[in-house]
């Protein structure tokens, strides 16, 4: 074993799995078709929790194909982020529970537990019959639909997950679902011979809501600590601390090849943007490449280290993700999926525009200001 992944498996205390295999899905036009195949094909159990479940012809496609499944007498459990999915129209919700699908919300904003308003889940995981499973980026709305061709279809990437890893990922839906659902029996899940699935190792890094620290900061800043020749970034989110910051100039320093692929114009988050902003300075001199992608918002969350591992999952690098938010990450160790990753992050790179550090000085007064103010807000982030 190398020392990254030895590096891993101490720090976080999680093993790597041998035997699984990993699909790679890229944008909704692969993502979705594949989720509602195996929602339909589902023949005993579906458990989904998502962040995002907002509006459009893809929410109605998944309220019905769960309600089928729920009418055939499927067991189906959907838990919904009170916050995340605030969007979501009530009929959708009707229409899953006069199916028989079991509809939970997690932390509902109650005035006196106003302790739990600002941790979430983000975590966006499907998994059918307890064998196959799904997690990445993307949430059910009509922004995530099509092929990333304009500014109205997300760019994003998702996982198709088969092997032993699928109980670990599942582990991520039901630490969230018991807590939503404390009043539910518990009955502990069976889960199929699948130890011959595919070649890839995954350690499952499943970090939970907590105050400035979580095990998704320790993911990142060991990796990007241990990588020795290339680390490239995709996040849609990218408000790093200072720490984090650090670590990416000296990888730079030690002859690391480091790219970072940010949204530009296109994005949901402007603020988040802009605090993120307040670090290119110091990222950009020590020769951080730094690429903003420019057709659509981008909403990947992956990082590939030295050609061999790939993290993916629901995880952006930022505030919320490494200190408040639940998340799921998957550190993949495969030959395959790796390559796969890169493809699609060097043909994503030719839709995007290098940012210089001479272009980043010609900035605004008020973006200068902006990104000063922003520090108060940055653990929000």
């Amino acid at each position: 074993m190398d020392s990254i992944a030895d590096k891993l498996e101490t720090e976080l205390g999680f093993s790597f799995v041998p035997g699984n295999q990993v699909i790679v899905l890229r944008n909704g036009v692969e993502i979705f078709p594949a989720m509602l195949e195996s929602i339909r094909a589902a023949r005993e159990t579906i458990d989904m929790v998502t962040y995002v479940y907002w509006k459009g012809d893809i929410a109605k496609t998944f309220a019905e194909a769960l309600a089928e499944r729920a009418e055939a007498g499927i067991v189906v459990r959907l838990l919904l982020d009170a916050v995340g999915c605030k969007l979501i129209a009530n009929e959708l919700i009707e229409l899953m529970e006069d199916a028989g699908v079991n509809v939970c919300w997690f932390r509902p904003l109650a005035r006196w537990k106003v302790w739990k308003v600002d941790n979430r889940t983000h975590r966006k995981i499907l998994i059918c019959d307890r064998k196959v499973a799904f997690t990445g980026g993307v949430g059910i709305a009509r922004e995530w639909e099509g092929d990333a061709r304009n500014e109205d279809e997300w760019r994003d990437t998702h996982f198709q997950v088969e092997g032993p890893v699928v109980r670990y990922i599942h582990s991520g839906f039901l630490a969230n679902w018991r807590e939503a659902c404390s009043d539910e029996e518990h009955v502990t899940p069976d889960y199929p011979d699948t130890s011959e699935a595919g070649g890839a190792r995954i350690q499952v890094v499943r970090s939970a809501s907590a105050i400035y620290w979580c095990d998704t900061a320790v993911l990142f800043r060991t990796v990007l600590e241990e990588a020795s020749s290339s680390i490239c970034i995709a996040t849609a989110y990218f408000v790093p601390d200072d720490r984090l910051t650090e670590l990416l100039c000296k990888a730079v320093k030690r002859g690391v090849d480091v790219k970072l692929l940010l949204p530009w114009r296109q994005t949901d988050q402007v603020l988040s943007q802009i605090s993120g902003g307040d670090h290119f300075r110091r990222l950009l001199e020590v020769g951080v490449k730094l690429f903003r992608f420019k057709p659509t918002m981008l909403h990947t969350k992956i990082v590939t280290i030295d050609h061999k591992y790939a993290i993916i999952g629901s995880a952006n690098m930022n505030q919320r993700s490494m200190a408040k938010d639940e998340e799921l990450c998957l550190v993949v160790d495969d030959e395959h999926t790796v390559s796969a990753l890169e493809q699609d992050y060097e043909q994503d790179l030719t839709r995007s525009e290098r940012f210089e550090l001479g272009s980043w000085k010609k900035r605004s007064m008020l973006r200068r200001v902006a990104e000063l103010a922003s520090r108060v807000l940055r653990k929000e982030l």
